[in-house]
């Protein structure tokens, strides 16, 4: 029989992040740092308002743009925040978390051979949502002497006739970079210079600490010129609600809302419903989040720095990105030999590609008492391999 697989998904290697996730799930006692998810229960108010969407029958399909109610309320809410207002009806599709916005910004704008340039460590599915749309990926490596935020002129350096799209994501995961307004604005003239497309994914732009996030689409001239993915899984505590969105110029949202509809139809209803809660009644809820994430950021990246592991100081997300070069060790083997010998659970950098070996991913998304732990395991695990 012949091979039926697509070349092109064959050409994506599984996810490096899910086998730590599957050897973790058969071992007793592993205090988890690689998964990044919320480890607080989705607020009330929140889980309210879905019970009530259900109790009130609300099981049917919503409009494929998403409940208007939301719509209105997500365009408000971005205006409030950032300066930024999207028109709720033409502008603005409301999605199956930021992963399926992702999908649909990709496919609606690439074609066979079109480039697009993403930045990296990154997202384990930027670069395969790439390939899977038919486009090709062109990466390059942030540093840690930039505190892995992307350069104008590191972007301009790969930028060839066939660039269609800029890729980026800020707060970033896995390193938890925030971009200064400085950066962004020389690369949003950059975009403008060669007349590219950002998409501009900030799943995490609540979580910042001590610094203020950028929302790309907010500087000078590039609403016209960016696609914003964004959700409520991370800042809301809310990932197994599926909601995310992307709003951007009107012509490429009409092709995305075309995509949306023969694959989707429409994201859940009663998500939307929790998520319109969310927008009118979790902001303390957030800030309460944020400042306990804060306190968590302080005790692993200051007890990471006391064990000699080097660690720059993340201002977003909820992720330690630790330098391992002193163990001598890859970025695989020390996560492997953690995980076998002391139980803690972390993700290689080199999961998230180029720039990412020699690096770990380490989740500061659980309790302040198992980060204790972990650090102390961590400790005889490193004084074991000198």
């Amino acid at each position: 029989m012949r091979n039926f697989i697509s070349a092109r998904v064959a050409s994506v290697p599984p996810s490096g992040i899910r086998r730590f996730f599957d050897i973790a799930a058969t071992m007793p006692d592993v205090i988890s740092l690689g998964i990044g998810e919320p480890d607080f229960v989705t607020p009330e108010p929140m889980l309210r308002a879905g019970i009530r969407s259900l109790e009130r029958g609300e099981t049917s399909y919503t409009s494929n743009s998403g409940t208007a109610e939301l719509r209105n309320a997500l365009s408000d809410h971005l205006d409030k925040l950032y300066g930024v207002r999207y028109d709720a009806n033409t502008e603005m599709l409301i999605t199956v978390g930021v992963s399926e916005a992702m999908y649909l910004g990709m496919t609606s704008i690439l074609d066979p051979g079109d480039e697009v340039i993403v930045p990296q460590p990154c997202f384990v599915a930027y670069t395969p949502e790439v390939v899977f749309a038919g486009g090709t990926p062109v990466t390059l490596a942030c540093k840690v002497e930039n505190n892995f935020q992307v350069t104008a002129a590191e972007i301009e350096a790969r930028i060839t006739p066939k660039t269609k799209a800029l890729l980026i994501g800020f707060p970033s995961n896995p390193t938890g970079a925030v971009m200064s307004r400085e950066r962004m604005l020389e690369i949003a003239a950059v975009a403008e210079k060669y007349d590219l497309l950002v998409i501009s994914d900030e799943i995490y732009d609540r979580l910042v600490y001590g610094t203020q996030h950028v929302c790309f689409s907010s500087l000078p001239g590039m609403k016209a010129r960016t696609l914003l993915l964004g959700g409520f899984s991370k800042d809301y505590a809310m990932t197994g609600w599926r909601i995310g969105y992307i709003a951007g110029p009107a012509e490429i949202l009409g092709a995305a809302r075309k995509v949306h509809q023969y694959t989707i139809m429409s994201a859940p209803t009663t998500g939307q419903a929790a998520a319109l809660a969310a927008l009118q009644h979790g902001e303390e809820h957030v800030q309460r989040m944020v400042a306990e994430y804060d306190r968590r950021r302080k005790l692993i990246v200051g007890g990471l720095n006391a064990l000699g592991l080097d660690c720059f100081e993340p201002r977003g997300a909820f992720y330690a990105f630790p330098s391992i070069a002193k163990t001598g060790m890859t970025s695989d083997q020390f996560c492997d030999t953690l995980l076998k010998e002391e139980q803690v659970a972390t993700i290689p950098g080199s999961a998230f590609g180029d720039g990412g070996d020699g690096y770990v991913r380490m989740a500061y998304a659980t309790s302040y008492e198992k980060i204790e732990t972990a650090l102390e395991r961590m400790h005889r695990f490193l004084k074991r391999h000198g």
